[in-house]
């Protein structure tokens, strides 16, 4: 109508234009030590420092896609029966000097992976010691990964504490001291055995189901093997003490 009032301007915001990555974290236990998925980048950025496997989401891709693919293009490791959890979005401005970019970094556990192998933009690929990744004489990780890989092993170490997972870093058949060696590599110290036996299968419903096969390596009597069992929530929980690295 004419005389009417078009009201103020409407305001224009800036938008930031921000590009998506994924990264990925992988625990696995060989030689009773916590280890993780590294690569040793060959591209500036950071060339020739260890990262996390990761990349940039391509079009039509989900973030768990992108995360999946790099791992096989960086690692060789096929991703497809890898359970990932998601455990952050990273998004502070300067976390990378290539510009604006978000990483969703992602968590899983594998019992016994195979061996991998450096490709694409990855020149190695290795399972690396956690305690050597974080706190070693040469523990520098590229981008913020070392905040990411903390943060990855808190998680899983309260993880511990209150679910199953222990259970996914062992074989389908396992004992009480394979199960054991996993919250002691993961926790960062030895735990009693008979107390945990007996919290494990005495005391905490549905942890693990004893079958009737026993593991046969050597002389005096063979312990038995168990399974995992129907639950995933622990109760009570499994409470770690104050001596966690």
């Amino acid at each position: 109508m004419a005389g009417s009032d078009p009201g103020p301007a409407p305001v224009r915001r800036p938008r930031v234009a921000a590009q998506p990555t994924a990264d990925i974290v992988i625990f696995t236990i060989r030689s009773e030590q916590l280890r993780v998925l590294l690569v040793r980048r060959g591209k500036k950025p950071y060339r020739g420092m260890l990262a996390l496997p990761g990349g940039f989401v391509r079009p039509g891709e989900s973030l768990e896609d992108t995360a999946k693919r790099e791992l096989r293009e960086e690692t060789g490791l096929n991703g497809s029966g890898i359970r990932l959890e998601q455990l952050h979005t990273y998004s502070r401005p300067e976390r990378d000097p290539r510009g604006r970019i978000i990483s969703t970094a992602f968590l899983a556990v594998m019992p016994d992976p195979p061996e991998v192998t450096g490709a694409s933009d990855a020149r190695e690929a290795d399972w690396v010691e956690v305690e050597e990744s974080l706190w070693g004489p040469n523990s520098s990780l590229a981008f913020d990964h070392g905040e990411i890989l903390r943060h990855g092993l808190e998680h899983t170490r309260t993880r511990l504490e209150h679910t199953t997972v222990a259970t996914a870093f062992c074989d389908d058949l396992f004992t009480i001291t394979d199960l054991r060696k996993v919250y002691e590599a993961v926790w960062g110290y030895e735990l009693n055995p008979g107390n945990f036996h007996r919290k494990v299968v005495d005391e905490t419903q549905g942890f693990v189901l004893k079958t009737d096969k026993v593991r046969r390596s050597g002389p005096g009597k063979p312990p038995a093997l168990f399974r995992r069992g129907t639950a995933d929530l622990l109760y009570p929980p499994m409470m770690r003490g104050r001596r966690t690295l």
